[in-house]
């Protein structure tokens, strides 16, 4: 029987610096993965360079059924903290947009970064071994603690602390499995109902038939989802795909979509199309669509109208002929363009897991769940963020209070940082 003080299972963004930390603090670490490669969603994350935090980063960035439950770790370490790593690391980073770090050379030196602290803190990491079980032990290191036995392809461990870092479902090609999940209900832990999250939306495929042609196409809009109160809205880049609606600004909206529930699309956030278009009547005599692709891409102008043609609207006519009240009705529907998925592109496609433990079964201070000794980190957890680097920012903090919880525990009257 191989002994430790902790055994992390997951080698990815938020097991890796938990890890390291943790065996910094003087304490006996094993993290294994069932991969023969670590951190793989660090590795193909903001193509190659790893959007690795977020500046602007605050709790109100996630959610989940308790959004309250990620102020702790986030204040006790923010992404000033991990800039300040890659500094003294020497690694290379730029601002790209909103507050969003990335790599200048590639995702590979935070990896590499995180195996260095791994290694600071002499931590034994096994690749690949997968877990064949974790049950309680009957014995342990340290008095007063449950402690566990993991029996792994390498042969059984004992431990006195279990990290669980095995991130969610999403990207199932990079070997995202609910062994996390199976975890938490093994020692009777509540979990939040998974879904894919930061995913594209899909609609029925015959009437996405008049958008189809528009794959490829992105613009700028105003994205809306929920009623008055619950109401959330983003000012990004939508994209047409074939299948249905992409781009920041639905990856964005798509983890608080609800099945049912209608989209409210501005197409034209940043005009008043009603006025300019009440302007162009005044002086002109073009066609209304070619007023409107002074405004908006002439693709989808063009299909916008064929399709409302299609309807018994009119829109092929010199602009000086139509109506305010028909004016009217063409610029509300391309700024309030209501329509409702059919669903998601799922787990495939999704850079995120929403859901998953729920934070009601664990400390917010340490991240142990109610079952001593075992803990949750990272993805695994009912912590979602936006789009930008704010989900590697929970890895990271979520993992700092990981490990100061485990120095207090383990090491008592230790300092911990």
């Amino acid at each position: 029987m191989v002994l430790f003080d902790v055994v992390v299972i997951g080698a990815g963004a938020a097991g890796l610096f938990c890890a390291g930390l943790a065996g910094q603090q003087g304490l006996k670490v094993l993290v294994l993965d069932h991969s023969n490669k670590v951190a793989e969603k660090i590795r193909i994350s903001g193509g190659g360079r790893c959007n690795f935090t977020n500046l602007d980063t605050t709790a109100a960035n996630f959610h989940g059924n308790n959004p309250n439950f990620c102020r702790s770790a986030l204040s006790r370490f923010s992404p000033r903290h991990f800039v300040e790593l890659l500094q003294r690391h020497g690694v290379p980073f730029h601002e790209k947009h909103r507050g969003q770090l990335f790599c200048d050379r590639s995702a590979e030196d935070v990896i590499q970064m995180l195996l260095d602290e791994c290694e600071a803190g002499q931590v034994t990491r096994w690749q690949p071994c997968s877990v064949k079980s974790i049950s309680s032990a009957k014995e342990t290191r340290s008095a007063g603690l449950n402690g566990y036995e993991v029996d792994t392809d390498q042969g059984p461990v004992q431990c006195d602390a279990v990290v669980i870092a095995t991130g969610g479902l999403s990207i199932p090609k990079i070997g995202a499995t609910d062994f996390g999940h199976r975890v938490a209900r093994q020692f009777g832990l509540r979990l939040v109902e998974p879904r894919p999250a930061l995913v594209p939306l899909t609609f029925d495929s015959a009437s996405w038939v008049p958008y189809a042609t528009l794959a490829g196409l992105s613009l700028p809009v105003q994205i809306a989802v929920g009623e008055r109160r619950d109401r959330m809205t983003f000012l990004e880049d939508l994209l047409f795909t074939h299948r249905g609606l992409s781009g920041p600004a639905v990856l964005q909206i798509s983890s608080y979509w609800r099945a049912g529930q209608p989209l409210r699309i501005n197409l034209a956030p940043d005009t008043d199309l009603m006025q300019y278009l009440t302007r162009a009547k005044a002086v002109s005599r073009k066609l209304i669509s070619n007023e409107l692709a002074q405004q908006l891409p002439s693709r989808l102008v063009d299909t916008w109208v064929r399709h409302d043609s299609g309807i018994g609207h009119p829109w092929q006519r010199p602009i000086n002929e139509a109506s305010d009240k028909a004016l009217a009705a063409l610029t509300h529907s391309l700024s309030n363009w209501e329509l409702t998925p059919t669903g998601t592109e799922g787990y495939n496609k999704a850079e995120v897991t929403a859901g998953g433990v729920d934070t009601r079964d664990l400390s917010s201070q340490t991240m142990e769940s109610k079952q001593p000794g075992l803990y949750f980190i990272g993805e695994v957890v009912d912590v979602t963020g936006w789009l930008g680097g704010y989900n590697f920012q929970w890895a990271w903090a979520s993992a700092h209070a990981c490990a100061q919880g485990l120095a207090g525990k383990l090491l008592p009257g230790a300092h911990t940082r």
